[in-house]
């Protein structure tokens, strides 16, 4: 059981490593550039007052929840997941699961509010209909994707972070380690600006 839990977390040490980030043309970005490049995005519009929307489905989902918490909670910035019950089984009654982030983007998005969209395999229907709404609306949008380096939702935003790997796990924990970053750097740069209770 030993040599597999080093193998498990060697493996994921070197994961975290490849991790690939391409700019809106596809152009690959050093690993530091492209987070740079999420974090300055991020920072330059939250000092306008523009907020970050996250989305994802499952694993994704609960990333989607904690870090936009994290983001308004530590890092001051306004944030929100779109993972209410409520919302989620409304809508898809209504219209159909591949709509339940696109109607509130359309009625919730601002311009230049940011999009970060989450998604494992970088195929879900419902995660490219909501960049589909945040492009319309006129929001910056960073993906965070795995699985096929092909995959629709690597192509379609501002900065793109790619995971290569076809584990779940792998994946989630390697998008969750990289929002988490991300936020933390954010948060850390900001931390005088943030007022606790």
């Amino acid at each position: 059981m030993g040599d597999k839990i080093f193998s498990y977390f060697e493996k994921l040490g070197k994961l975290l490593l490849t991790i690939q980030a391409t700019d809106r043309d596809g152009v690959l970005l050093e690993l530091p550039t492209g987070i740079d490049k999420a974090i300055e995005l991020v920072v330059s519009r939250a000092s306008f007052g523009r907020k970050v929307i996250f989305i994802g489905n499952g694993g994704s989902a609960a990333i989607a929840s904690h870090q936009a918490m994290d983001c308004w909670r530590n890092g001051c910035i306004r944030a929100i997941a779109f993972n209410d019950p409520s919302l989620l089984t409304c809508i898809s009654n209504d219209f159909g699961y591949q709509y339940v982030f696109e109607k509130p983007i359309e009625m919730f998005a601002d311009v230049d509010d940011i999009l970060i969209a989450i998604s494992s395999s970088g195929r879900s229907e419902n995660i490219l209909r909501g960049v589909g709404a945040a492009k319309r609306k006129g929001c910056p949008i960073i993906t965070m994707s795995g699985f096929n380096p092909d995959n629709p939702l690597r192509s379609t935003g501002n900065i793109n972070f790619y995971v290569p790997s076809h584990s779940y796990g792998y994946v989630e924990i390697s998008h969750l380690s990289l929002c988490h970053y991300i936020v933390d750097i954010i948060i850390e740069n900001r931390a005088e600006k943030c007022t606790r209770t």
